[in-house]
């Protein structure tokens, strides 16, 4: 008995290997199976190359005439350089073909399965839908709102402190929680902190202890005041892009970083236009690592899709900069659980599930 949900699964994790690595286009994976065997495997591995569809079509190790395809979302019908995915399984004689989720763009939305259908291959739509949709929520997110999916982590210690003060720094978390931080870093678009966070540690915001692309570096700087010799500016591994007031904006990029002009309200950056901005730059996912006072604005105009929460057993004394976050029932708790000698616990807004944007 062929058991499709099996094979669906494994094409979502095949288009899970692509993450950090294909933005601002989806993750996407596709396995071809055949007499109940996988035949073919492939997944969009980076931005530019081969779709998923063609490299299954090309890996599999016989004929794909008569097989069925397992695709985590709609096959493209756009041609460009190459041939549009759709009519890729339509010549390579793909006869029936599972999709999890229906392309989320409506300028494309449905098209690929009419002309899968119209060319008389039996089409199966949301079979895994759920796992795929969050699979690609950033893409999503990013597709229907022009914004990316934002995702706030914090450290926090017992007693719910992210640090003593905010004149210097302060390391909560154990050596797993920080190499977690940076697995997280390698599958996002762009990490963002504030003026004070960037002055205060000095961070690169780059992914050294794992293997991973560096993420775009982003930093809030209304009035242009951080200073260029920060490790943001001078170690050249990765992009930076300074968020700053449109009425300090003078030149759009120098040889440390590239500015970007956003609106004022009540004398701070509008984060909408921040986020809106961000997304014209293909950004299609966001990761904040503070200060509070950023992760404060994000909150105040319910702009966080996901929280992250690393607490430490060790408790903060005279500590003043308190968690701002607070779990309560506006969020959905996906996990929590011990990692090292911390918990680590994940959570979305309800009202930013996929299928509520």
């Amino acid at each position: 008995m062929i058991n499709n949900i099996i094979y669906m699964e494994r094409a979502i994790e095949l288009a899970e290997l692509g993450r950090g690595n294909v933005s601002p286009n989806p993750m996407v994976g596709c396995v071809l199976v055949k007499d109940d065997t996988i035949i073919g495997e492939g997944y969009h591995e980076k931005f530019g190359g081969p779709h998923a569809e063609d490299m299954a079509i090309k890996n599999s190790f016989v004929s794909p005439v008569d097989s069925t395809a397992y695709i985590t979302l709609e096959p493209c019908c756009i041609e460009s350089k190459t041939l549009a995915c759709s009519n890729l399984l339509i010549e390579n004689g793909i006869k029936e073909v599972f999709i999890a989720m229906i392309d989320p763009n409506p300028k494309v939305s449905g098209l690929g399965i009419k002309q899968l259908e119209k060319h008389g291959v039996k089409v199966n739509l949301g079979l895994c839908k759920d796992n795929a949709e969050n699979l690609n929520r950033g893409f999503s997110t990013w597709i229907k709102t022009g914004r990316p999916w934002v995702i706030a982590k914090v450290a926090q210690s017992s007693n719910g402190f992210l640090g003593v003060d905010n004149n210097s720094q302060t390391i909560i978390s154990c050596p797993e929680s920080l190499k977690n931080v940076h697995i997280l870093r390698s599958q996002v678009d762009a990490i963002m902190v504030g003026r004070n966070t960037a002055i205060i540690d000095n961070p690169k915001l780059t992914v050294r202890k794992v293997n991973g692309k560096n993420p775009i570096r982003i930093v809030t700087d209304t009035n242009r005041q951080i200073p260029l010799n920060m490790n943001l500016f001078r170690d050249g591994e990765a992009e930076t892009i300074v968020l700053c007031s449109n009425k300090k904006f003078s030149k759009s990029r120098t040889s440390f970083c590239k500015y970007i002009p956003i609106k004022e309200e009540s004398n701070v950056l509008s984060i909408d236009h921040a986020l809106l901005a961000l997304g014209q730059e293909g950004i299609t996912s966001l990761l904040l690592e503070g200060g509070p006072n950023l992760i404060n604005s994000f909150l105040n105009d319910d702009l966080i899709n996901e929280i992250i929460v690393f607490t430490s057993q060790s408790k903060l004394e005279n500590a003043t900069l308190k968690n701002p976050i607070k779990i309560n029932d506006k969020w959905h708790i996906v996990s929590n659980k011990s990692i090292g000698t911390d918990n680590m616990l994940n959570a979305v807004r309800k009202d930013k599930c996929l299928q509520e944007l």
